[in-house]
């Protein structure tokens, strides 16, 4: 197996059927994702399943029961054909630090945004992450969380998938790694069209997910 990206901090595997996204999962480990919550506004919600240590994965969908959003759903969720995982966050131990070491590598990461939103027992969780915008190819290159005074996803007592390894495919290798490692981080990058993809331990064996 490929080793795990250092910092990671959750990957994301979006979807435009929530509902059937998670049943899926669950079919093929056997576990079944925990409800995260509602990104009041942005027209989604979340389910979580942990991926040992302090990673976990984020399955992210349209929310049936919010209206629409004024804007598109982050991640580009209305336009997805099926379930992809789409990016990944890593979580340094100074936000601030590693987006100015980052600019003096040469890349930006983009401004830092609070965010919010409550657990299904009321509990208001509220983060920082960086947005890039338009620009590199947000898929291979994470986006960067601090998650403050709040208690970590990881920590609140998820069902467990480990996670065996992490890869992704894009067209210019050479063009990205510079950028992760100007964030601190590394990823197992191969030639081809973008791509991303994670193996999970169950109780049935390996299991890949794109």
């Amino acid at each position: 197996m490929k080793p795990i990206p250092p910092l990671l901090d959750h990957l994301v595997l979006a979807t435009p059927d929530l509902a059937a996204t998670v049943a899926e999962f669950a079919r093929r480990t056997g576990v079944t994702p925990a409800p995260g919550g509602v990104h009041v506004g942005l027209g989604t919600r979340n389910y979580l399943v942990s991926l040992g240590g302090r990673s976990y994965l984020e399955i992210i969908g349209p929310d049936p029961e919010q209206p629409e959003p004024v804007e598109l759903r982050p991640f580009g969720v209305d336009r997805l054909a099926g379930p992809r995982t789409v990016t990944w966050a890593i979580c340094p131990p100074d936000l601030e630090g590693a987006v100015a070491s980052a600019h003096a590598r040469g890349y930006d990461p983009g401004p830092i945004h609070p965010m919010s939103r409550r657990t299904p027992d009321g509990t208001l969780l509220e983060w920082r992450l960086t947005d890039s915008g338009s620009g590199p190819p947000a898929g291979p290159v994470p986006f960067l969380i601090d998650w403050g005074e709040s208690l970590h996803p990881a920590a609140s007592g998820l069902p467990v998938t480990p996670l065996l390894e992490v890869t992704a495919t894009v067209p210019d290798p050479d063009e990205v790694r510079p950028l992760l490692t100007a964030l601190g981080t590394e990823l197992v990058l191969d030639e081809g069209p973008f791509g991303f993809s994670f193996t999970v331990e169950t109780s049935r064996g390996p299991v890949t997910f794109g």
